[in-house]
């Protein structure tokens, strides 16, 4: 699917990763419409890359069928909208698991269902998901956010399947720690010893991959994170005994926990 001339319909555009993706598309040509929580972020997006912006709550089931309308005609759609939802589930209200459900996986899946018809009718198109190594490893205090990214990478790569044979592409991109922008920079959280971080380029740059070649599955992450979390998908008992003893590793998570708990 080549990106420059598609009209594409990026979601989570005011997050860090979300910006660096506006800022790449538009370079490529493409006919953007950013969709976000709030319009005093879009509408400077708008006006730097000539975009159409849907201001959309993606917890709201009706904001995201409202999108979907608003986005008709959309080639490439690059689901890139979550919520960070780590910490405890304990600590979490019924609401506020609801809102990471609907946030990272129904939002994704249901725009997917309503934009996937015109691309199959079309044969052409392509659906991105953006998701994390989160979602082939379990970690500690992640359990509603591991939840949603390995329904997020079981969905993408089943859809997938499904719509081949029409023509249309999807793949799910896996970022591990990203510094400088995103929801873990944001926290000013040191990654566990041992593992280093990716740049938003990377992340972007894998994206573009992913859609230009249609792949399957693009890990956007350092050697040593692919290897441990294709390990702990294989034996995750084995993980979690590792990750027990990995030095500084609950320290570091529970930094992560503190300082996304507004973002429920």
């Amino acid at each position: 699917m080549r990106i420059t001339g598609a009209t594409v319909l990026l979601t989570g555009v005011t997050g860090g990763i979300g910006g660096a993706l506006a800022a790449e598309l538009a370079a490529m040509g493409t006919k953007l419409i950013l969709s976000g929580r709030r319009p005093e972020a879009l509408e400077p997006l708008a006006e730097r890359y000539g975009a159409r912006t849907v201001v959309a709550d993606l917890a709201d089931p009706g904001d995201v069928e409202r999108l979907a309308r608003e986005a008709a005609g959309t080639d490439i759609l690059i689901a890139n909208a979550a919520l960070p939802s780590s910490g405890e589930l304990l600590d979490y209200t019924p609401d506020q698991i609801d809102r990471a459900l609907s946030v990272n996986l129904r939002a994704p899946a249901i725009l997917a269902r309503l934009l996937a018809p015109a691309m199959v009718e079309a044969r052409r198109g392509h659906l991105a998901f953006v998701g994390s190594m989160s979602g082939k490893t379990a970690t500690k205090y992640s359990a509603l956010y591991d939840a949603t990214k390995f329904g997020l990478r079981g969905f993408a790569l089943s859809l997938r399947q499904d719509l081949h044979e029409h023509g249309v592409g999807v793949s799910i991109v896996q970022p591990g720690f990203v510094r400088d922008a995103g929801m873990f920079a944001a926290t000013g959280a040191e990654p566990p010893a041992g593992l280093r971080t990716v740049s938003p380029r990377q992340v972007v740059a894998g994206v573009v991959r992913a859609i230009e070649q249609n792949r399957a599955e693009v890990n956007v992450a350092p050697a040593e994170m692919k290897v441990l979390t294709a390990i702990g998908g294989q034996f995750p008992g084995f993980s979690e005994r590792v990750q027990r003893r990995a030095s500084g590793a609950d320290r570091t998570l529970r930094h992560i926990v503190e300082a996304q708990r507004e973002s429920r």
